[in-house]
């Protein structure tokens, strides 16, 4: 590892030299035992280096059980099949739901039995479109504070969204990378976390959040503040696409993020533009497939969702604007569909009236009817988010949020679309997936993310819009972060 003359060489050997100390030796080798190339790479192909943390006690993270977890008598959402089942017992041994069973016999050896209370358990809920950097705080704060507490207020929001029952986020655009790393060592309480990194646009783009006096750019030019501190990431052209996505993937992306058309919250682009090229996609998505994982875009309109299908895109977010003709394309080439329940309502975050982004958000409001009665129409792979940007005082709505899927789906096509389907999605990121068991589902094998709901949100999905009252025990990885059912 370290390397100098050889021993015999003392003439050439630099004066007071160490190199050959018995205690410099030990640490030598010390260092080739923990830093082997072969060490490394095994390392970092397991989960993206989250291998590499050390697992660290934290006030905020409460020890596994000392045994298996017993839950008996509950009703069982399994993630799968739409239904509660009856009769059965979940058997929680370690990270990991060990057995799912008839009820009675024994128990194993040392198991803690805990009685449900004909209660409801189900997998924790699944966000595939967070934002766990950028949701909690105004855009005038990101773009102006201080990294350090930008990343402390993300850290305190994880565990508030854990603590509503999200137990997974796909996020979607921002630098969550040490949030992740944090929450994966147990430095901090949060839910799995798929991160995007910073999302790709191009120059006047949704992710272009420079001001006008900084337009044109010099060729020497700083990175922008969004870029400094990895929001998003400005490419033009098929190189710097390809270096843009390459360093996401580097840093630990699990899938790529790229803007193809107009946004709200952006104020130069309007949101009828489409963004990049066919060919600008290709090399994004020619990158993600060598790590094994896919494309998503931001996308509103048909030709900006068409071009980045062409592009090999396997994802559209948002869609709002989706007509017919995309639609079927999106069935043909089995295009996952991932939205939000954007509407007008108490949860719409409304821009100034009179502004262009309220027009523009009214216009995308306008299609989001269409665009689900084209996905349940066309049998899309829909999966569900919730985009909350800019706002803190929207994030504690997240459960709420998902309530309002009513206006579309059934109760138990919302949840299973918030477990088993958008746990599909996830896996999509093949071996860039950080936790490679299976998620959003109650099966053996799978991780133990677990709530225990008073009640039957099949018969009432918004049970879930009142985590506080209604999640009565909150797992995660085999933890118990809630439970006020064990006393």
């Amino acid at each position: 590892m370290f390397i100098c003359s050889s021993a015999e060489d003392e003439d050439t050997r630099p004066v007071g030299c160490i190199c050959h100390s018995p205690a410099f030796l030990r640490l030598n080798a010390l260092v080739e035992q923990k830093f082997s190339r072969r060490a490394f790479l095994s390392g970092a192909a397991a989960v993206g280096a989250a291998a590499l943390w050390p697992k660290r006690a934290s006030a905020a993270i409460p020890a596994p059980p000392a045994g298996p977890v017993v839950f008996t008598n509950v009703k069982v959402f399994d993630g799968k099949s739409g239904k509660l089942a009856e009769g059965q017992r979940v058997v929680v041994e370690g990270n990991k739901i060990k057995a799912v069973e008839p009820a009675g016999g024994s128990a194993p050896d040392g198991a803690e039995i805990v009685d449900g209370g004909g209660r409801t358990l189900m997998p924790g809920l699944i966000d595939a479109h967070w934002h766990s950097m950028m949701a909690s705080l105004p855009m005038l704060q990101l773009l102006t504070a201080d990294v350090g507490f930008i990343t402390l207020e993300a850290a305190a929001e994880a565990e508030r969204t854990l603590m509503r029952g999200f137990t997974s986020i796909r996020d979607l655009a921002g630098p969550s990378f040490s949030l992740k790393r944090a929450i994966d060592s147990g430095l901090n309480a949060g839910p799995r976390i798929w991160p995007s990194g910073a999302m790709i646009s191009q120059t006047s783009g949704h992710g272009d959040f420079r001001l006008p006096y900084e337009v044109p750019a010099q060729p020497d030019a700083p990175l922008s503040r969004g870029e400094a501190v990895g929001g998003g990431m400005i490419a033009d052209g098929v190189d710097e696409v390809l270096k843009r996505s390459r360093e996401q993937l580097m840093l630990g992306a699990s899938q790529l993020k790229l803007a193809a058309g107009g946004g709200v919250a952006s104020n130069f682009d309007p949101i009828d533009v489409s963004q990049y090229t066919e060919a600008e996609f290709r090399a994004a998505v020619d990158c993600a497939e060598n790590w094994g994982t896919y494309v998503t875009v931001h996308a509103y309109t048909p030709r900006a969702m068409q071009t980045a299908i062409r592009g090999g895109v396997r994802c559209i977010d948002h869609g709002q604007l989706m007509d017919e003709e995309t639609a079927k394309i999106m069935a043909d080439k089995g295009i996952w569909f991932s939205s939000q329940a954007f509407v007008d309502n108490e949860f719409a975050n409304p821009y100034p009236e009179g502004s262009a982004n309220r027009a523009k958000q009214l216009t995308m409001f306008a299609g989001t009817d269409t665009a689900y009665g084209l996905a349940k129409k066309y049998k899309l792979k829909t999966a569900w988010g919730t985009d909350i940007l800019f706002e803190p005082s929207m994030t504690k709505n997240q459960g709420a949020i998902l309530t309002t899927m009513a206006r579309w789906y059934s109760n138990d096509e919302i949840l299973l679309m918030a477990t088993g389907t958008n746990a599909e999605l996830l896996a999509m990121s093949g071996p860039r997936n950080p936790y490679p068991d299976r998620i959003g589902v109650i099966e053996a094998g799978a991780y133990a993310d677990l709530l225990l709901v008073d009640g039957d949100p099949i018969a009432d999905i918004k049970l879930l819009a009142d985590p506080e009252k209604n999640l009565k025990i909150i797992m995660k990885d085999g933890r118990f972060y809630k439970d006020t059912v064990r006393g």
